[in-house]
């Protein structure tokens, strides 16, 4: 378990650690009576991509199979445990696919058997609590997916599996004859980025992590693992300091890449950080998604549970490697029939490539964006009358919704590509949106620039200026999506395509409320989208066959130019965001004398950006913890041994 660790002695367990570092191989068998070495195995952020794409690098689930049984049969452990840290399965044309052939879920009968426990993530209730639920229930043999800070009391049929054991807020692990514990963490920002529903979610992650720690030492555990899915590295930073007794973490949601020289996970890509990331003495590991690499971290303890040693290396899922037959006969091959059709249905085509990438759907105009906004108005304005519905005059909906992340090149559109831009089951809605709230809205949506957040608006019927030097509006996004702070004044002009002025100099014109179109998860208040008080109707279709619908009606097939080309974008921007404020470099202490070295609480080490990679990222910048050598991490790690947590 994590300790205080100690000052005395660390001058000679430099050589002795970095010695033991060095010297770290493959082993079949203890070294010795009281000392175990585990083999971690993980990948995170599967979602859905079940299908070989060898344009995408995406090798399928099938490869990734059977890479990950080769390296089970092969690890150099006592024991071997193998982990993943949510959002295992996505809305797309493969989960339609799911979805149209009922349950057993293709990715349910594509994991079976593979894992030991499973995080749950975000995107894992994108279509509610019961498809969250028949996903679960699909596995066999069965395993606990886990979620610490998750009550699911308010949803049946999940608290049914809580009652089954199947989801819980941790579980025990018997290998290498030993015991290890495994906790589950999502994020707290899930109902204003999922569909919950009746699921509630504790914001005190680190509280709730602690307590699933003490219960485990109660009963004799005294090895730990967190799975988080906390949406990205910077989260991790800010929780690890704050937990006690976690050894390792397994971090998801936010792709970033890790190795070392010489690892084989997209190879043609640098790495944010080495693998592990030391968090203090936490060695923290995660990985881009998608099927693409398995990350393999060896961790020795000794008697007492104290981690003594590690070394690992990210792993890459080979493009042409043998795919798992099973897999293939059972998940593959039935997606790829029941896909053939959308693929090779041609429902228009575009003089332009489409930028769909995830980067530049959630921090600028961006054509297929506007594209799919299009759609979504025309959407309401064709069926608003048949529902009772006030008739849309503009629309509005989130990046975060648009998932193909990728150009789209000029030339033929499919059905399938409509299903990669809009894959969620989220239904057109239209009503009456008063202008103070409008411009929060916006206000909202262009908050989190520059940094990439779902939450950046795609606009139809409608231009917009936008000053990034003013400040961005400051809503609590991971809670009840309350104003914190500044009301926000980014927003200076918003201008209907009628000439109708609803923002002129930051400030709102009297007038009408606007009539607008949007998706129903932004209409329940999701992304922290004010609307919750307003009243929305649903005009019956969903904002995937809006698009295709939309491609070849109205635009008779045809994506010109002249509509989406260049100089076509509807939002502008002025002005730079501030830059973050230089952090002063703490005042040099003298050293205690003769007391064990401990951080203070709440000050945060040096940090340092990471870049991120691969679908599905987070494309903002991320702020992580300053990355010590892994040889000063070991060396760490060796010091605190004979010290025991004390609270």
């Amino acid at each position: 378990m994590n300790k205080f660790l100690s000052v005395a002695g660390v001058l000679t367990a430099v050589f002795v650690m970095f010695t033991a570092v060095l010297v770290v191989a493959p082993q079949t068998a203890r070294a010795q009576d009281d000392e175990v070495t585990i083999t971690i195995l993980h990948n995170n952020d599967g979602e859905s991509n079940l299908l070989p794409d060898e344009d995408s690098g995406d090798p399928g689930l099938a490869r990734f199979v059977t890479a990950l049984k080769q390296l089970q049969a092969g690890a150099v452990g006592d024991g071997v445990i193998t982990l993943t840290s949510g959002d295992n399965f996505l809305a797309s044309k493969e989960f339609s696919a799911s979805l149209a052939n009922g349950t057993p879920f293709y990715d349910s009968i594509g994991l079976s058997g593979l894992y030991d426990a499973m995080a749950l993530g975000n995107h894992d209730f994108d279509f509610g609590p019961e498809i969250a639920a028949d996903f679960v229930s699909g596995f066999d043999p069965a395993i606990p997916f886990l979620s610490a800070n998750a009550d699911f009391s308010g949803e049946p049929a999940l608290q049914a599996l809580v009652d089954e054991g199947r989801i819980a807020a941790s579980t025990v692990i018997d290998t290498g004859g030993t015991q290890v514990g495994v906790i589950g963490a999502i994020t707290p920002r899930l109902p204003n980025i999922s569909s919950p529903r009746g699921v509630t979610i504790s914001g005190d992650v680190a509280a709730a992590v602690n307590a699933e720690v003490e219960a485990l030492e109660a009963n004799g555990v005294n090895k730990i693992i967190l799975i988080s899915h906390l949406q990205g590295l910077s989260q991790d930073q800010e929780l690890v300091p704050q937990l006690v007794g976690v050894d390792v973490v397994i971090a998801g949601g936010g792709d970033e890449l890790l190795k070392n020289d010489g690892d084989t996970c997209i190879p043609d890509e640098d790495a944010a950080a080495p693998y592990p990331l030391m968090i203090g003495d936490v060695p923290t590991v995660t990985g881009p998604g998608g099927y693409r690499c398995i990350g393999q971290l060896d961790v020795t303890f000794d008697a007492e549970g104290i981690l003594t040693a590690m070394s690992g290396s990210a792993v890459g899922v080979a493009l042409d490697g043998e795919p798992d037959a099973d897999v293939q006969a059972s998940v593959v091959d039935p997606i790829t029939e029941a896909l053939a059709g959308l693929s090779s249905n041609v429902i228009g085509t575009s003089e332009v490539d489409l930028d769909g990438q995830r980067a530049s759907v959630r921090t600028m105009s961006t054509n297929e964006g506007q594209l799919l906004a299009d759609s979504i108005l025309d959407a309401g304005q064709t069926q608003a009358e048949s529902f009772g519905a006030a008739v849309p005059v503009v629309a509005v909906t989130n990046g975060g919704g648009i998932r193909n992340d990728a150009v789209i090149p000029a030339g033929d559109i499919t059905e399938a590509d409509t299903f990669d831009v809009a894959p969620f089951g989220n239904f057109v809605v239209t009503g009456e949106v008063p202008r103070e709230t409008f411009k929060n809205l916006m206000e909202n949506a262009v908050s989190g620039v520059p940094e990439a957040e779902g939450r950046f608006a795609q606009v139809a019927g409608f231009t917009t200026e936008i000053n990034l030097a003013n400040p961005g509006r400051e809503i609590d996004q991971e809670g009840d999506c309350d104003l914190i702070g500044d009301e926000g004044s980014r927003v200076v002009e918003i201008t209907l395509d009628d000439g109708t002025q609803i923002v002129a100099d930051g400030e709102v014109v009297p007038g009408d409320p606007v009539n607008v179109a949007t998706v129903n998860f932004l209409a329940g208040g999701g992304d922290c989208y004010p609307l919750g008080d307003v009243e929305f109707t649903p005009v019956g279709v969903v904002y995937q066959k809006a698009l295709a619908d939309y491609i070849e009606g109205p635009l008779g097939g045809s994506i010109l130019a002249s509509d989406y080309g260049e100089g076509t974008a509807r939002i502008t921007f002025t002005g730079e965001a501030p830059a973050e404020p230089a952090e002063e470099e703490p005042a040099e202490e003298e050293p205690a004398e003769e007391e064990p070295a401990e951080e203070p609480a709440g000050e945060p080490e040096p940090v340092t950006t990471l870049p991120n990679t691969g679908p599905g990222s987070t494309t903002g910048p991320l702020v992580v913890i300053g990355l010590l050598g892994i040889g000063m991490g070991a060396l760490l790690l060796e010091a605190k041994r004979g010290y025991r947590k004390y609270y």
